[in-house]
């Protein structure tokens, strides 16, 4: 009987609990509104993470099983990132793996790569993956049309020349054509057979990088490097993932992998010395967007909920206010012997209600925000259309599980300040200046405090991070980039040779320099900070004697004559490329400050030989040491090679000049075509926008959405505040109007109520304060800060005059009516 009361009285509440909300419907707006906010918030942050760190891969079963797998080598650097160990894996250690690994499902091998793809009437550069035989096959993935790859296919020196092109490529390029298997694609000027075409929805296993087509593992040389790498243990190029059997922990595979790479170390001396291998969980995969991205939702999650707590206590504050209006009805229930606990229960049952509204319309708007962290990123950006939060069954329990925990934190402070009532003073009482409300005044103050500081720490973390972003802006790389605009031609689709590219570009660059404004151009087979990274080649250096777990390597660059010049870039010892170092000179290198110090101990090396892939190359310049992909990356050696003494075909143009990016769009389009009018030439851009593209969008991602709940989080802090102000002065009407008859002039009055709204805010800076100071060292442990102090005392400082200006602002209605009180009107009242 005690449960069926229970669930008649709970039908009971929720029915009244409906009749009071339409009632109040101004009420009940905005205490939905608030909520709504705030769950719906943290509900999008979710789907954010759920769909880019956790499950990022539609239609692939058991995510929550997979890992990524990465080489670790001392000396070795992430990608730039300044964080030393990490290196690619090899092939033949990767199968050494799927033999001898029992705790893993599969393992796959994985590499992001780019090809020039003639897409309609424009040729763009598209993102693929080299990978091995059974990419598609262990992920659980069948091609809606032809086929996967077949173990052959991982074999054979440049030997399969076949491709699977994504659903959104087939639906673009072809057309939809039903008949697209067996058809011809070129990349980077290669015909490649296509044999089937990915499900809809999957963008590959890079996180932020949507793949367009895959490739077999047998054509890695054609897209990974310049030389087969296949049947090299010491040369890694794979970027793998793996799936742990049920039941097996991360420690246990670990374990076994790492016993593995031990084996392969003590039987593989010369190549696997000091070589080891480290399993992430997909949230922390190092070499794609999943972890670059998880601090930056890291702190959106943090953030969400601060914007929560003050939802609530806004939502309780007008609870609060509306308990003052009830309070006869609440009296009389109690009078009339109604136990507190079952008014405890009507009260938090109307609570829950409201949360319950707000949740749904919060998965609403969760719903219409998946796709807002793309919407951060530039449309012709290379980084990712596919970064969308999921909606599953997950996010909708998280969901549920934030609106109960919203009912307990905004409807229980209220209920059981009602459900204190005194019965006989509240009877005797005719005003509403009782204790009762005087406390709940205290109560709403408080709150109002908690939300002045929880502002302030949302405003402080915004600060930080758009100082950092201002900074990273205008920071110095080393080279200068401003005045400098770049593109690319498809000279490989156009069948040129590498001869024949060679001669395209010495004529080019002869055109381009007579161009007015021009100052310098050149060219280079990478781009500064571009996501492709530089290349890596394992080198010998002349007197330099290798430590016992070391394996020599340096990234590198392959750059034109002028290259230095039109980058200024110092060269401080030698000389830079020339036309002279051509087929027929010796090989020329040019090495940074850092690579000096390190392989030749500050020794100049002008005129010294260096083995690069085999091949052996002379010195003849040292450059300063710059930034290589990233402006937050350590000093690191690199080296530059000639590029018309390679086999590059494919280049970019970079060309100083004072005219705009349009104008010399359509100058560069003139004097390609007037060399070969079939050339298609990719986006004119500024280098400096190429580079804030990439290096910048993670910056840009945390600096936007606490700017977003920031300014969400102040609105509704100034609300509250005016809010209790407005009440104080409604409360104490009278009282300010015996003070006006007693003589005190409208000055004296706005000064005091202003000076009790300010007094809250001051408060609520010194609480923020004092929990900024504590929190912002966790945004200092990543890479998002870029030379700022987390505790700067400007931050700070701008912090507090923005809340206290907000404050300001909402104080000043209420103490301007305050001041116009008539004083015989507030005492006849």
């Amino acid at each position: 009987m005690r449960n069926v009361n229970f669930i008649e009285n709970l039908v009971r509440d929720f029915r009244l609990g409906f009749r009071m909300l339409r009632r109040n419907s101004g009420f009940s707006f905005l205490a939905i509104l608030c909520l709504t906010i705030g769950i719906g918030a943290n509900a999008a942050v979710f789907s954010w993470t759920e769909g880019i760190l956790f499950r990022p891969f539609p239609a692939v079963a058991h995510q929550d099983r997979m890992v990524s797998f990465i080489a670790t080598k001392p000396g070795r650097y992430d990608k730039g990132e300044g964080n030393l160990g990490y290196d690619d894996v090899s092939w033949l250690d990767f199968l050494d793996f799927q033999r001898s690994c029992t705790l893993f499902e599969w393992f796959i091998a994985d590499h992001i790569t780019g090809s020039k793809l003639g897409i309609g009437d424009r040729a763009t550069v598209a993102t693929g993956s080299v990978v091995s035989a059974n990419y598609f096959d262990a992920l659980g993935l069948h091609p809606i049309l032809g086929r996967g790859f077949r173990s052959e296919e991982d074999w054979g020196r440049n030997g399969h020349p076949v491709t699977v092109v994504s659903y959104w490529l087939w639906k673009e390029r072809f057309r939809s054509d039903p008949n697209v298997v067996g058809k011809k694609q070129l990349l980077d000027g290669d015909p490649y057979t296509i044999i089937g075409v990915a499900p809809k929805g999957f963008y590959g296993t890079f996180v932020g990088y949507p793949m367009q087509f895959w490739i077999p593992a047998s054509m890695q040389e054609r897209f990974v490097g310049n030389n087969y790498k296949l049947e090299n243990r010491g040369d890694g190029w794979i970027e793998g993932f793996a799936r742990l059997k049920p039941g097996v922990t991360m420690e246990q595979a670990q374990a076994e992998i790492s016993a593995v790479a031990k084996r392969l170390e003590n039987q593989y001396p010369d190549t696997n010395r000091g070589r080891g291998v480290k399993l992430f969980p997909l949230w922390k995969t190092p070499f794609n967007q999943a972890g670059t991205l998880a601090p930056t939702l890291g702190i959106a999650l943090v953030a969400v909920f601060l914007v929560l707590l003050i939802a609530c206590a806004n939502v309780s504050s007008l609870l609060l206010v509306r308990s003052l209006a009830r309070q006869h009805e609440i009296t009389v229930r109690l009078a009339l012997g109604s136990g507190r606990d079952r008014l405890l229960q009507q009260l938090i049952t109307e609570g829950l209600i409201l949360s319950l509204i707000a949740g749904a319309c919060g998965l609403i708007l969760a719903y219409l925000c998946r796709n807002l962290i793309a919407a951060f990123f530039p449309q012709s950006s290379v980084l990712a259309t596919n970064l969308s939060g999921s909606i599953d069954w997950r996010v909708v329990a998280f969901n549920g599980g934030v609106a109960l925990l919203s009912t307990v934190m905004f409807a229980l402070i209220p209920a059981l300040q009602t459900g204190r009532l005194d019965i006989a003073g509240a009877l005797k009482s005719e005003s509403g200046t009782s204790s009762g409300s005087r406390a709940k005044s205290r109560v709403r103050s408080a709150m109002v405090l908690v939300q002045v500081a929880l502002s302030f720490i949302l405003v402080v973390g915004g600060a930080l991070l758009m100082l950092s972003l201002h900074r990273l802006q205008s920071a110095d790389p080393g080279f200068s980039p401003d005045g400098v605009v770049t593109t690319g031609f498809n000279l490989s689709e156009a069948g040129y040779d590498p001869a024949r590219a060679e001669r395209f570009r010495n004529d080019l660059i002869d055109r381009v320099k007579a161009i007015p404004g021009v100052e310098s151009a050149s060219f280079a087979k990478v781009m500064p900070f571009s996501y492709q990274g530089a290349f890596s080649a394992p080198i010998a250096v002349d007197g330099y004697e290798l430590g016992p777990n070391e394996k020599a390597a340096v990234a590198y660059n392959e750059v034109g004559p002028g290259y230095f010049e039109n980058m200024r870039i110092p060269i401080v010892s030698g000389r830079e490329f020339t036309r002279n170092d051509n087929e027929n000179s010796f090989l020329a290198a040019i090495v940074n400050e850092q690579m000096v110090t390190k392989y030749w101990h500050g020794v100049n090396p002008i005129g010294k030989r260096i083995r690069v892939n085999d091949k052996w190359m002379q010195v003849v310049g040292i450059a300063k040491t710059t930034k290589y992909l990233t402006f937050a990356e350590l000093p690191r050696p690199f080296l530059y090679v000639c590029l018309d003494q390679s086999s590059v075909i494919d280049s970019y143009i970079m060309v100083r000049t004072s005219q705009p990016p349009g104008a010399m769009s359509f100058a560069l389009a003139h004097d390609a075509h007037s060399l070969n009018a079939g050339l298609e030439m990719q986006e004119v851009i500024t280098l400096r926008e190429y580079m804030n593209r990439l290096a910048l969008a993670t910056q840009k991602i945390v600096v936007a959405l606490l700017s977003i709940f920031g300014g969400i989080a102040l609105l509704m802090a100034a609300v509250g505040l005016y809010a209790v102000i407005s009440y104080a002065v409604s409360q104490n009407r009278r009282e300010f109007g015996l003070r006006v008859a007693l003589g005190a002039g409208a000055t004296h009055l706005f000064r005091t109520v202003m000076l009790r709204g300010l007094v809250l805010a001051l408060a609520g800076v010194g609480l923020g304060s004092i929990a900024a100071v504590f929190l912002t060292r966790f945004i200092a442990t990543g890479t998002l800060l870029y030379d700022v102090n987390p505790r700067s005392p400007m931050v700070f400082m701008v912090a507090s005059l923005v809340i206290l200006t907000i404050s300001v602002a909402a104080c000043f209605t209420p103490a301007w009516h305050a001041s116009r009180i008539d004083p015989a009107r507030a005492l006849r009242e």
